[in-house]
């Protein structure tokens, strides 16, 4: 029985694994017809197909087991027979990942179960699969363009390209102009023979041999009524690792195997976590997966390390804690919210579904779901366990040495932008300010308003890139009205606003922005010069006139220095 029940899962596992190539190639189709509405259920669809096939096994496996089903010792045997059935595979921690979820959803277990999971702290997911991922060469020789113009035509689009031997030729130029800025002597361009896609783009993906060293090389296209027509070109490995980032969607790409293409990009991008590139591939679960494992292995590598409360204001609907020493945060949702703020749980809850299925356009932090999280207590700082048991009794609860986070979320790290303003040299500061505003702008042009402005509830990043994270009062710019604050009587100036302006929730006054922000006046003037639209009702209403009729504002994911020429 349990052979047949590790042989059951593992066909389930497959039938999932082939369901959702299926979904990833249609892809193609999408992109070519410019079927953006279709390509958007897609992956809709291809982030559900987890969950979906989930439950068609814990059913599958409660005919075959019947009583048995819930024997500890039964699905114990049943983890030995399947982790022999998976040894051979490259992608065997797609495959554990599957089984681990089938058996917390069974036995609701609290932290890990080593005898009914795959647990392995250690594992490095990808340990001997680099350099195995099949590449397509292009030797620069004497004729780059040629090259160029072979690597398009070895990815055909049933629509063709728009100008192909244009396309070629700009490739190859920009690739030469910033060989010979670098200095280094190209030697071949190296690509992945799938294709990516995400939202309204495809892309090429690889590297450049410079002999010694690898450049990332990304190229990117755009569909267009004359043909697939090149766009873009990134070299440079910060626009690339913003492409493959915690704060993007998932690509769309057709792999035969996901190891080996994880093992690719991240010596590519060694600063990026394992975690990361499984996830923005598609592969959410096991994302989660390996930023546990990243966590919980650090947590246990570092008995001193401190669970603390996270830099910035303390917030009113999410408690905030952090390693000290580690790159992400965990939020809980407290019991009770102060006040103003008028919403329940489940709607902080449903935001954060919004955004998990959302196009989002960099700005927006992943924030992954986690159920039945148990950390070491002597790790936690007192006021900070404090504050979860008193604030947060619905979700935590100490049980002896542990404590355990019956649902909590987890994000990377960023610095908050109101203490990065203070404590950054000035360049940088206003650098980080004014990308704030252009963030403010690029979530506006996808259709998306943050709600609560404060800087507090923006990180900076790594590259100092302005990144939202505060999630419960976010909306979809089509359902705000936008409006300009009307003209005072007298001695209204003096009174609270609610006082002499009639609105309703969904109503938001641009103009009252600057007064809630507490920029030094150096910032603030630097915002306001750079982006005056954010303040002005007329630029939101418009973009929600366009919404609701339906249309589209393309938010580039590169910047425009890596645009190729008309």
């Amino acid at each position: 029985m349990p052979a047949r029940a590790a042989a059951l899962i593992l066909d389930a596992f497959l039938d999932y694994n082939e369901r959702f190539a299926d979904i990833t190639r249609r892809a193609k189709r999408r992109f070519e017809q410019r079927d953006w509405r279709a390509a958007r259920l897609d992956a809709l669809a291809r982030i559900d197909l987890y969950d979906v096939c989930v439950a068609e096994t814990l059913a599958r496996l409660e005919r075959l087991l019947d009583d048995r089903v819930r024997s500890r010792s039964l699905w114990s045997s049943m983890r030995r027979e399947y982790a022999a059935l998976v040894a051979g595979l490259l992608d065997r921690e797609l495959p554990k990942t599957y089984f681990n979820t089938l058996s917390r959803r069974f036995f609701h277990t609290l932290g890990v179960d080593p005898e009914i999971e795959f647990v392995a702290l250690d594992l490095d997911p990808v340990r001997g699969v680099a350099g195995s991922v099949a590449l397509d060469r292009y030797e620069a020789g004497q004729d780059l363009v040629a090259e160029c113009a072979r690597l398009l035509a070895d990815r055909p689009f049933a629509i063709g390209y728009a100008d192909a031997p244009r396309a070629a030729a700009a490739i190859a130029r920009e690739i030469a102009e910033r060989t010979f800025e670098d200095g280094q002597p190209l030697r071949a361009i190296e690509l992945l023979r799938p294709v990516f896609y995400r939202e309204r783009r495809a892309y090429f993906v690889g590297r450049l041999d410079h002999g010694d060293d690898r450049t990332p090389l990304v190229i990117a296209l755009t569909s267009t009524p004359k043909g697939a027509h090149a766009d873009a070109v990134l070299t440079n490995i910060n626009h690339v690792s913003l492409l493959f980032g915690y704060a993007r969607n998932a690509f769309h790409a057709d792999l035969p195997t996901v190891a080996d293409t994880v093992a690719f990009l991240e010596a590519l991008m060694p600063h990026k976590p394992v975690g990361e590139i499984y996830s923005v591939l598609g592969r959410l679960k096991q994302g989660k997966t390996e930023r546990y494992r990243d966590l919980f292995r650090h947590l246990a590598l570092h008995p001193g390390e401190r669970l603390v409360r996270a830099d910035g204001e303390r917030g009113m609907v999410m408690a905030v804690f952090a390693p000290r020493d580690y790159a992400v945060v965990v939020k809980v949702i407290r019991d009770r919210f102060a006040y103003p703020k008028d919403i329940a749980r489940r709607q902080v809850e449903e935001k954060y579904r919004l955004v998990y299925g959302y196009d989002r356009v960099g700005r927006l932090v992943d924030a992954q779901e986690f159920r039945n999280l148990r950390f070491a207590r002597q790790q936690f700082d007192a006021d900070m366990l404090a504050e979860l048991t008193a604030e947060c009794a619905e979700t935590v609860e100490v049980d002896g040495d542990e404590v355990v986070l019956r649902h909590c979320y987890v994000e990377r790290k960023l610095r908050p932008l109101n203490l990065y303003a203070r404590e950054a040299p000035p360049d940088a500061a206003r650098r980080a300010v004014v990308d704030y505003g252009q963030a403010i702008k690029d979530l506006a042009r996808s259709n998306v308003f943050p709600g609560d402005l404060l800087l507090k509830n923006f990180g900076v990043s790594r590259i100092g890139r302005a990144i939202f994270y505060d999630y419960d009062e976010i909306s979809l710019v089509e359902h705000c009205r936008f409006r300009r604050l009307p003209q005072p009587r007298e001695g209204d100036e003096t009174l609270p606003m609610e006082d002499w302006v009639s609105y309703n929730e969904s109503d938001v006054f641009p103009e009252q922005f600057p007064r809630f922000l507490g920029l030094p006046e150096a910032l603030r003037s630097a915002l306001m010069t750079a982006h005056p639209e954010i303040f002005d009702a007329d630029w939101w209403q418009s973009l929600k006139q366009r919404f609701v009729a339906g249309d589209h504002v393309d938010v580039a994911p590169y910047p425009p220095s890596a645009r190729l020429p008309e």
